[in-house]
């Protein structure tokens, strides 16, 4: 199974219920820390809960998200904003992130994982270009395409 890319994902709010909730779907384990654990208090308010961890999933894929400190209310990648601070661009975009698996059973499970909470923006299923193709905006917002290589 093969994930394009790493998934950099920003919240306010919501990383550590993202982090355990891509933990359970993609397996591996999450390391979930906040701003204050690594003594940054002075220089970001309210550091101590904000929120970032990684998880490492078995197949090495790593899911990686953070808490945007701010007041801008509450942000999900379905929300597209891009501000910046201290010098970093940081970018609230639509993520559309690709899991491609060589058969239907090696990507149903994530499939399942992912739907629950989630919008379905395509179903999973046969199409015509694939074995089988969905998509879905996951509970918080962010767009997973499912699929499997044409064999």
């Amino acid at each position: 199974m093969s994930l394009t890319t790493a998934a950099h994902l920003n919240f306010t709010g919501q990383a550590r219920a993202a982090l355990e909730f891509y933990a359970s779907v993609f397996g591996g384990q999450a390391v979930v820390v906040t701003y204050g654990d690594f003594g940054m208090p002075a220089e970001l308010p309210d550091a101590g809960k904000v929120v970032f961890g990684q998880v490492t999933a078995d197949n090495g894929f790593r899911v990686l998200a953070y808490d945007v400190p701010g007041t801008d209310g509450p942000v999900t990648p379905a929300a597209p904003t891009t501000r910046r601070e201290n010098g970093t661009t940081i970018t609230k975009e639509p993520f559309f992130l690709s899991v491609r698996g060589e058969t239907v059973d090696e990507v149903s499970p994530l499939w399942k994982g992912l739907a629950e909470g989630a919008t379905v923006i395509e179903e999973f299923g046969p199409a015509p270009w694939a074995p089988a193709f969905g998509m879905l905006a996951d509970r918080f917002g962010v767009t997973w395409v499912i699929d499997v290589a044409q064999g």
